[in-house]
């Protein structure tokens, strides 16, 4: 399983760059790697772990306006995501086996 987690938040005062700047190292933290800007993706071991994490999402959402969303996918369907514009991440690279690799 895999959650994706978009987001878009104001970053125009200090206080929205430093919320921005909070939530982002927390999903870097949280074993969350960048897809693309403002899209960051986490490999999770079934249900149980994605109910962890989505709660951890939930626990950290900073205090200001803006977007916030999560999608939970499985792997099958992930890998048979489309690249339209630009390349693979370096986890997409690794393909069938990034999960012997975590």
């Amino acid at each position: 399983m895999r959650i994706i987690v978009f987001f878009d938040l104001p970053v125009v005062i200090p206080r929205e760059r430093k919320a921005y700047s909070r939530f982002r190292k927390f999903l870097l933290r949280d074993g969350y790697t960048m897809l693309q800007y403002s899209v960051y993706t986490r490999i999770c071991n079934g249900e149980d772990g994605v109910r962890k994490h989505m709660r951890r999402l939930k626990e950290n959402i900073p205090p200001v306006n803006g977007a916030i969303r999560a999608m939970k996918i499985t792997e099958k369907q992930f890998e048979n995501m489309e690249i339209l514009l630009g390349t693979t991440t370096p986890e997409e690279d690794l393909g069938a086996n990034k999960i012997d690799f975590f």
